[in-house]
């Protein structure tokens, strides 16, 4: 039986259901907004300690929904259950040499989902050649606090007036409805990929290789920063046709900056990029900034005594702070914010005790909030999913 959601405690256990379709999740909530129950939606749960401590009555969990359901080779497309575990969905690609470009941190046995993944916008080094997430995205079937089933994108049976409904789902953190399938574009998996690491344990010579590189008419499959006690090194994957040319002007650029330069496969430092956007102790807090001001952000890790990776043409980064007790987490956490404002500095992984004593998603615009707000009228007015949870409240 659907528990009321009026007390709002978690003093019981929180009871899970393990929907196999789109319809048993249109079917399961609306026997929670029958019953007034709050509802988590889950998939591998690599991201449920994200955001301010929240209350929900009942998990909805998409472990079993865990399909490929199309992978169509020739058009470079695949639909996928929100429960596939990414890693398996691109062991399938594989097959045909293709992939999914994303590539974000997938948990310690590879749990994260696409469904996860999505909602979340989580990302990857991959991300500086293809995009965000919302660019992958050609189409999702959602089920809303209405529970209807809502298909959106090249599969379109019922649509809403207005909105691009999957790069809004995108992002959104579970607040707005389930995310039951996706559909999403592939491409050609690179061959040959090289990685060309520029070394110094000067910030400025670092953020300068970045530039050099970055301003270059070619492209390249990613470009990242590393930064850890005292040293760090930019990184360039370099694939496509003709990867060892591309490599030579990566390598270039880094000697142009003055910074030691080698050429390995580099399989290692780029799964090292990607687990350092993750903390199982202290905290991580991600970055949005500029490009241009790396070195910025490089000395003031160095600062706080944090490890920094970052997408050095993009100007996102994050910060991982060493475990601490949680007033000097939060210090370091306003420190950066104090020191980076108005960039905007969001706190993913961190201690409850961490999260309940700061704002995890920082100042947003009075405007930007609002628009939020309306959208998280329009679709769950009710507040079925995470009420409270979300920027500024909503």
């Amino acid at each position: 039986m659907w528990r009321s959601g009026s007390s709002g405690h978690l003093s019981l256990a929180l009871d899970t259901r393990t929907p196999s379709t789109a319809e048993e999740i249109s079917e399961l909530v609306q026997d929670a907004a029958r019953a007034g129950s709050t509802v988590q939606v889950s998939g591998g749960g690599t991201k449920l300690g994200w955001g301010p401590p929240v209350e929900a009555d009942f998990e909805l969990s998409l472990s079993g929904m865990d399909e490929v359901l199309e992978h169509n080779e020739g058009d470079l497309t695949a639909v996928l259950q929100a429960g596939v575990p990414l890693h398996r969905a691109q062991a399938k690609f594989a097959e045909a040499s293709q992939m999914l470009a994303l590539d974000p941190p997938l948990g310690e046995r590879g749990e994260a989902t696409i469904g996860g993944i999505v909602a979340a916008a989580d990302q990857g080094p991959l991300r500086h050649r293809y995009g965000p997430v919302r660019d992958q995205l050609l189409g999702v079937t959602l089920v809303p606090a209405d529970g209807s089933v809502v298909r959106s994108g090249s599969r379109v049976i019922k649509n809403v007036a207005g909105y691009d409904l999957a790069k809004l789902f995108c992002g959104s953190f579970g607040t707005l409805g389930v995310i039951a399938d996706v559909i999403v574009r592939l491409h050609p998996a690179p061959r040959g990929p090289l990685t060309v690491v520029g070394r110094s344990d000067d910030v400025g010579s670092l953020a300068t290789g970045a530039s050099l590189l970055a301003h270059r008419l070619f492209e390249i499959e990613a470009l990242d920063l590393f930064w850890d006690q005292g040293s760090g090194e930019v990184l360039a994957l370099a694939a496509g046709g003709a990867p060892d040319k591309q490599a030579a002007v990566c390598a270039a650029a880094f000697s142009e900056a003055g910074l030691e330069v080698t050429t390995e496969e580099g399989r290692e430092r780029w799964a090292r990029q990607r687990s350092m956007q993750r903390a199982e102790e202290g905290a991580v807090v991600r970055v949005s900034g500029l490009a241009a001001e790396l070195a910025r952000v490089l000395q003031l890790a160095r600062d706080v005594g944090a490890s920094a990776v970052g997408r050095a043409g993009l100007g996102v980064s994050w910060l991982r702070l060493p475990e601490a007790p949680a007033d000097e987490l939060v210090g370091s956490i306003e420190e950066i914010r104090s020191s980076l404002r108005p960039w905007p500095v969001m706190v993913l992984d961190a201690p409850e005790a961490v999260r309940a004593k700061v704002d995890v998603w920082g100042q947003q615009d009075r405007g930007v909030v609002e628009l939020m707000r309306r959208i998280k009228q329009r679709f769950d007015g009710a507040g079925m999913f995470k009420p409270g949870f979300f920027v500024g409240g909503v």
